[in-house]
């Protein structure tokens, strides 16, 4: 056989045609001259109007197609993220996957007691602990919304918190700017000055507009800041189908890529160059129980669509959701919602994916159900990578000397088998192939159970390498006010 080189195709899902991500986008520039937006923030307003932006009798702004294009031009098409120590760990490029945890979680399954309680600001370092050991989670959020701290700091204070547990890249929400501005001192801290984070980032903001098409002061006064000091940012929106957005799929993103697209408008006329991850968040009010659902096949569809918006028409990393739930408890339900939109997720290419472990339609967090997370990103990657074809996995001369062999010969012990068996076979670690009787002796746990011990033993083992004593009395300070 002639030597082979081979590219390995790597399975991809599409779910939109250049056709219709054309006209999804059309629609979009539609809503933004026709219908226009409320813009609350008054140098925003002023911005978009001395761009050419119009005001209409009622207040509203309408933006021209042509601010947007020169908005996607500006916009760089890849954003790095660093971990804190300065490695680049997350290329936001083509088709890179990174999974990591969600925020703003009221509620928390103690991993003691396995019983829902109001989340407190320990739950944020342990969460951040947890994901500083997970291979296969690149950057952690706060997973909580704390009861013991004060609420005009609460994001300041799980900022910081995460900063003390884990090096990996932080998504961080802020309420406005005041707070952000405390967070982005902090992370000039870590990362040596402003110059140096500037250079290479290891947070990125996420923020909200509200659905459908109004943009509050404050969410603009963070989209301003994070611009002009080149914090990377998204900036989706409450276009959940059925509630601020309509209920089709094809209506919710033609609204959520319009209301992205403002965003992005205001964003590189603030600073033209700087990072924005294109971050539309098309998910689904259940009209059965009126909670945005986060177990639903059509938010996974949403975002491949995104993904495919993203190849087809815009270029820029996109910002996803996967390994969530609506179940109130980690059981099947958990897993078959969490492992289809991780591996949707993944097999749509998406970039930045968040929400990793919620529960109870993101108001819980589950440290077992990030650990059992961890696992399926993995059991996922190794399905998208798809298969290698060459000398080495075709194994003729393997076959011929083991067809050929004579009894006893057998592939089980031949050396091929031994050389390749790692790279050929997904290997998993929690998810259990005993047999039952080898199951029963060790002591026949589910997999809740093996999630459960597995988080304990990384809290109580995995040590995070410390920040300076300089740097957390500094933070210290901040927090406090001085």
């Amino acid at each position: 056989m002639k030597s082979l080189n081979i590219p390995t195709f790597l399975p991809r899902l599409k779910v939109l045609n250049r056709e219709q991500a054309l006209a999804i986008h059309q629609a979009a520039l539609e809503i933004l001259e026709k219908t226009g937006f409320k813009m609350e923030h008054p140098d925003a307003h002023q911005m978009l109007v001395d761009a050419g932006g119009k005001v209409t009798n009622d207040g509203r702004l309408t933006l021209p197609a042509y601010l947007v294009e020169e908005a996607l031009k500006t916009t760089p098409k890849q954003i790095a993220l660093y971990d804190q120590k300065g490695n680049k760990t997350m290329p936001l490029v083509d088709g890179n996957p990174f999974y990591g945890t969600g925020s703003d979680a009221t509620f928390t399954l103690d991993l003691e007691t396995g019983q829902r309680r109001r989340a407190v600001l320990k739950d944020v370092a342990n969460f951040a602990r947890l994901v500083d050991n997970l291979e296969n989670i690149s950057f952690a959020m706060s997973m909580a919304n704390p009861d013991d701290v004060p609420v005009e700091d609460i994001y300041v204070y799980v900022f910081a918190e995460m900063i003390k547990n884990i090096n990996k890249p932080i998504v961080f929400i802020a309420d406005s700017g005041r707070d952000i501005a405390k967070i982005y001192e902090i992370a000039c801290l870590v990362a040596g000055g402003e110059e140096e984070f500037q250079k290479k980032p290891f947070m990125l903001n996420y923020s909200e507009a509200i659905s459908p098409l109004r943009f509050p002061q404050n969410v603009m006064e963070k989209l301003i800041f994070c611009a002009r000091k080149k914090i990377p940012i998204c900036l989706p929106s409450g276009s959940n189908a059925g509630g601020g957005a309509p209920i089709t799929i094809a209506g919710a993103m033609a609204l959520g890529i319009a209301e992205n697209l403002v965003g992005l408008a205001v964003h590189q006329l603030t600073n033209k160059g700087a990072p924005f991850l294109f971050g539309p968040n098309v998910s689904t009010l259940d009209m059965k129980s009126t909670v945005v659902s986060y177990g639903c096949p059509e938010w996974s569809l949403s975002q491949a669509a995104l993904a495919d918006m993203r190849d087809e028409m815009y270029g820029l990393p996109t910002w996803a959701y996967a390994g969530a739930s609506d179940a109130k408890v980690m059981d099947a339900q958990a897993g078959a919602e969490a492992m289809f939109s991780i591996i949707t997720a993944m097999l749509s290419r998406s970039n930045l994916i968040h929400d990793v472990g919620f529960l109870e339609y993101g108001n819980t967090s589950s440290l077992e159900m990030v650990t059992m997370a961890n696992e399926l990103v993995a059991m996922s990657r190794f399905f998208t990578e798809g298969i290698p074809v060459n000398e080495g996995t075709l194994a003729l001369d393997v076959i011929e000397r083991v067809a050929t062999g004579g009894p006893g010969s057998i592939f089980l012990t031949d050396d091929h088998t031994f050389d390749y068996f790692r790279e050929a076979q997904f290997l998993p670690q929690l998810l259990d192939r005993s047999r039952y009787d080898s199951w029963k002796e060790a002591g026949a746990m589910d997999l809740y159970t093996v999630c459960n011990t597995e988080a304990k033993r990384i809290l109580s083992e995995h040590q995070v390498e410390p920040k300076t004593d300089e740097v957390l009395n500094e933070v210290d300070r901040i927090l406090k006010g001085r």
